[in-house]
């Protein structure tokens, strides 16, 4: 954070000097922000979570903001050092970059230097106080259990309406399923990958089958409605002579509480008195059964076995139901070797008692049963510790959750997030399922003889613990290609010292000889597409030689963007990649390659490179410099596409009747707005689309606010629309446009090219596209 004093001079003009004190206080206060780190700023500690970011920050906004400090000069340059920190921390992959090179190896361009009024601190910034606020992951919406998601933003009025029927809506259906609730503000990350696009989006996740989205009225019987018809537990009736086979509950009266509750734990029955009364005598109410046979005829020599439920109360009887659950098997020193080695095992490590938690564990027999992994117990980890020594060589010295995967008793991984239920049985299936093994000093791959990704982690870091999901999901698309490791820092030390890791998550791939450290999204997606780019580079690496021949020398037919970095430089290393996933969207349209300026010092200067990165495209003989706020992929991929020749074409309202309602070509249009942010991105990924259908199908656009009455004719009432005006033989009217759902351009191609041929038996030739 770099602060300077400047003395401006006008020509005829004494010079004014600042007074000793003013200039005093100005540089204290320059080493007051100098010496302020983005956590000390927001006054929380590394291990923050985002929610915890979110909460000490609206607090400081509502004492710092400006607004409220009108006679302080200061007060808006300290809110921005504040806004910036939170803007900063609350991202994973800008936090990580920030606790590794600190604000050197931020995007200096993307500082910021604005902030919302008062009154959105105050009403807007996260008011929406849910009862349940959770980072929905395939491990939670995959555990067994149904969840019924709220994604939502804090600017969105319609999110501020339904907040209080969603609050309501969550305390009736509280123990039928889970309901939960996603800021989109804060986890955009997240809820562009669930493909969220507006708000709030309400969706029902059942573990292993597609999302449903509830699109009714926002109201509360509503909501209730649609969540009942995903309730698939079954209440059996019970009458005289049927065999009671595991009928551990009788439930007389079904209203009194979800019956989902009991979910593949217990059966829930209900009997008929006035016409099974020998029956309801024999039961006299409810009952509870520990034999797996227990029939009618044979009551009185079971009758020990029968437990009276003395009360309505739902939460009464799920916990005296939980109780009488078989406990878990108890973990000892025979048996640890023998069945940990041989089967799936999730055993809970803890001290001395039972904890509260495990009676709750007790579920995880029935949640986990069809995955075929077993549930164990170690009442006390000091004593499992003398009784197996073992323990200490895998490095278990506290309280944990492992899953132990039935490769031997040194294949096995940590559960590392929050101790919830459905976490934890997320966690279980997903971890059976990868790839990922836990390293120590006496199996970390220093040879090297297969390729590796390592992750070095503290489990109290939040990016780290959102990060260890999405390497399993890896380690399954590569499996048999790499193999994943992860290392606990806090733990092996010495070890993450010797590889020099300073930041914590840091990933790195170890391949033979060459090192390459993981710089992307905290993202499957975004690992894989390192490793491919490892495999097949999609930046060309050049020195002056090639510079020569390939960017100059064929600059009149093909278009390159050069980055000139140096490997010292912060805002270089978080450029890379983006860099690298800018190269594969342009993929076939400009080729992308670097340049190294701590290696080619002189050719750099030569080229009059002055500061880094330095970003320029090379068209024909011309040379333009990127000199955007943003240097994101896709904000370096419209600058670049800029540069290509129109494909499209503009269209007025003469020119959309005449070529496109009255003419003879297939159509693919754009309706937008020029103010219209989503257009904007939206519009160098159209001319993506207009060059890969070029010769097929015209594309044009069309501007609704110049335009308005032609777009409004056409039923136009969101931007930007997509629709596809195919030719059929016939003049077409304003509203035969089918509306495309989507905006990414070769998703957009295949849907029009499979249309194309579903149409090809009524279209007797395909019009030539000029």
């Amino acid at each position: 954070m770099g602060h300077r004093v400047v003395l401006w001079v006008q020509r005829r003009r004494p010079v004014q000097l600042l007074p000793p004190l003013m200039l005093l206080v100005i540089l204290l206060a320059a080493v007051w922000a100098e010496s302020q780190d983005y956590y000390s700023l927001l006054g929380v500690g590394r291990e923050a979570t985002t929610r915890e970011i979110r909460q000490a920050f609206k607090k400081l906004a509502l004492t710092m903001h400006p607004d409220k400090n009108p006679g302080d000069s200061s007060a808006h340059e300290k809110f921005l050092q504040v806004n910036r920190a939170y803007e900063v921390l609350k991202d994973q992959d800008l936090r990580k970059k920030y606790d590794k090179y600190g604000e050197k190896g931020l995007d200096e361009q993307q500082q910021g230097g604005r902030y919302e009024s008062w009154n959105y601190y105050r009403y807007d910034f996260g008011d929406l106080t849910y009862c349940v606020c959770v980072c929905v992951s395939e491990a939670a919406v995959n555990s067994g259990e149904i969840w019924f998601i709220n994604f939502y933003f804090p600017r969105c009025s319609h999110c501020h309406q339904l907040a209080p029927t969603w609050r309501e809506f969550s305390k009736e259906m509280d123990g039928v399923i889970r309901i939960g609730a996603v800021n989109c503000g804060d986890n955009n990350h997240l809820c562009r990958r669930k493909g969220i696009n507006s708000y709030p989006s309400l969706f029902i996740y059942r573990a292993g089958q597609k999302p449903e989205k509830f699109n009714g009225e926002r109201s509360k019987d509503d909501l209730v409605r649609f969540s009942m018809q995903f309730i698939t537990t079954t209440v059996t009736q019970l009458w005289q002579g049927k065999p009671l086979r595991i009928f551990h509950l009788l439930h007389y009266f079904l209203h009194t509480m979800p019956c989902s509750t009991f979910d593949g734990l217990v059966k829930v029955g209900w009997i008929d008195c006035p016409s099974q009364e020998q029956l309801c005598d024999s039961f006299q109410c409810i009952t509870v059964c520990s034999h797996t046979l227990c029939s009618t005829a044979a009551l009185t020599q079971c009758a020990c076995m029968l437990q009276w439920l003395n009360t309505l109360d739902s939460k009464e009887i799920y916990n005296q139901v939980i109780n009488h659950l078989p406990d878990l098997e108890l973990l000892t020193s025979d048996s640890f070797k023998r069945k940990l080695a041989r089967h799936r095992w999730l055993v809970s490590f803890t001290f001395g008692d039972r904890s509260p938690t495990s009676t709750e564990y007790k579920k995880l027999q029935a949640f986990l049963r069809q995955d075929h992994i077993q549930v164990l117990f170690c009442l006390s980890l000091s004593g499992c510790l003398l009784a197996m020594p073992c323990l200490s060589s895998l490095y278990i010295h506290k309280p944990c959750v492992a899953v132990f995967k039935g490769l031997g008793i040194h294949d096995f991984e940590i559960h590392h997030s929050k101790d919830v239920l459905y976490n934890i049985v997320g966690f279980a299936r997903d971890s059976v399922r990868a790839h990922v093994t836990t390293l120590r000093p006496d199996n970390f791959p220093s040879d090297r003889k297969e390729p590796w990704l390592v992750d070095f982690f503290a489990p109290w870091c939040p990016p780290c613990r959102a990060l260890l999901p999405e390497l399993r999901k890896a380690s399954i698309q590569l499996a048999g290609q790499m193999k994943f490791g992860t290392l606990d820092c806090t733990i092996h030390h010495n070890l993450c010292s010797m590889y020099n890791i300073q930041a914590y998550p840091t990933t790195v791939i170890f391949n033979g000889s060459s090192v390459h450290e993981y710089e992307g999204q905290h993202s499957a997606d975004g690992i894989l597409e390192f490793i491919q780019d490892l495999v097949n580079p999609s930046v060309v690496v050049l020195d002056p030689s090639s510079f020569a021949e390939r960017v100059k020398g064929k600059s009149d037919i093909q278009i390159w963007a050069v980055d000139f970095y140096a490997p010292w430089c912060g805002p270089c290393q978080a450029l890379i990649p983006e860099w690298r996933r800018m190269a594969r969207l342009l993929s076939g349209q400009i080729l992308v390659g670097s340049v190294d300026c701590q290696r080619f010092q002189s050719f750099c200067q030569s080229q009059n490179v002055r500061a880094y990165p330095e970003i320029r495209l090379y068209s024909g003989n011309a040379r333009q410099s990127y000199n955007g706020w943003h240097r994101d992929a896709h904000s370096l991929r419209a600058w670049a596409l800029s540069s290509l020749p129109r494909a499209s074409v503009d269209l007025t309202p003469e020119s959309f009747r005449s070529q496109v309602l009255s003419g003879q070509d297939h159509w693919v249009l754009d309706f937008y707005a020029p103010w219209c942010g989503p257009c904007q991105h939206f519009a160098p990924e159209f001319e993506v689309l207009a060059r890969i259908l070029k010769g097929e199908v015209r594309a044009g656009k069309v501007d609704c606010q110049a335009h308005h009455q032609t777009c409004q004719s056409a039923g136009i009432t969101a931007y930007p629309t997509v629709r596809f005006y195919p030719y059929l033989g016939t003049r077409r009217h304003e509203h035969s446009g089918e509306h495309i759902n989507s905006r990414d351009a070769n998703m957009i191609a295949d849907i029009i090219r499979q249309r194309l041929d579903q149409l090809s038996p009524r279209l007797h030739s395909k019009p030539k596209v000029t």
